[in-house]
């Protein structure tokens, strides 16, 4: 007789590569996004790492300093693969290059992905963020996710992540809880911080696959489950946003008295956002910043 004893189904560090120290962020804009759609997107970059007390708490550089504390710190102990650097991973905006004709076309495959990333020519170990406009259809876009992170070029340690305006596609699913959400329980949506139902929707995604992609840029990082399928630290805790969060309902955000805008986060420049629960491995719990 053999006694097998059932592996965890932990999210657990697999000792490869994360992100470290200063980490160069560039934005390619693919289709058509107004100015001030992209300065909700810059201003939340900027808020990553805004020395405090830049922004009231709860703040997005709080978050961020949630994916140092859980996640970074634990990688950097084990000083794996040049994650041994102690130093506090900080995001850099580092350059926006638009490409506004859609130079390949409106409907993309997710294998054009990291082509058009590198178009926005990200530095060493850094990230470019591809984000699509409201009319552009990417694989799998609304049916199976809300957006992507993978690699660029493994070699030079360069990431990109992906996701999309969901605004006219599929804000039920993918700008959730901004709009009537597509299936399952049925609540009154949320009203968005920046007034943009799509890019608040957008902004969730962002900071869930930059989440992803700082802590299992490679595949070999931090996760749970199938290497191909992961959960990573925000995706593990879908649908949460505050405490007492459950399915179909946000849980207990704050409220903009002048606007009546539910968020999570103060960033830059007055802004609010509202970001995703960060698991925890060590309590298995989803930690929330509200």
């Amino acid at each position: 007789m053999f006694l097998v004893q059932p592996q965890p189904n932990q999210l657990t560090y697999h000792n490869g590569a994360v992100l470290h120290g200063d980490i160069p962020i560039s934005v390619l804009w693919y289709g058509s996004f107004t100015a001030a759609q992209k300065a909700i997107v810059s201003d939340f970059l900027l808020s990553l790492s805004a020395a405090p007390p830049a922004s009231p708490a709860p703040s997005v550089s709080q978050w961020w300093s949630s994916i140092n504390q859980l996640y970074l710190s634990k990688a950097a102990a084990v000083g794996k693969n040049g994650a041994g650097s102690t130093k506090a991973a900080r995001v850099v905006l580092s350059g926006q290059v638009s490409d506004e004709a859609c130079s390949l076309g409106k409907s993309l495959k997710l294998s054009q992905l990291p082509a058009l990333a590198a178009k926005a020519r990200p530095a060493n170990g850094g990230i470019t963020l591809v984000l699509t406009a409201q009319d552009v259809g990417v694989e799998g876009f609304c049916m199976s996710r809300c957006g992507q992170h993978g690699t660029v070029d493994a070699k030079s340690g360069t990431a990109y992540v992906w996701a999309g305006n969901p605004a006219t596609q599929c804000a039920g699913q993918c700008a959730w809880p901004f709009h009537q959400p597509a299936s399952g329980p049925q609540a009154p949506p949320l009203v968005a911080p920046n007034g943009d139902v799509g890019i608040d929707g957008l902004i969730i995604n962002v900071a869930s696959m930059v989440a992803g992609a700082v802590t299992n840029p490679f595949g070999d990082g931090f996760y749970q489950g199938e290497r191909e399928a992961p959960l990573e630290a925000a995706t593990a805790c879908p649908g949460v946003y505050g405490k007492g969060a459950y399915p179909g309902n946000a849980g207990q955000l704050l409220v903009d008295g002048a606007t009546g805008a539910s968020y999570n986060a103060h960033g830059a420049h007055g802004r609010k956002y509202l970001l995703p629960a960060l698991f925890d491995p060590a309590t298995s719990a989803c930690s929330t910043l509200v």
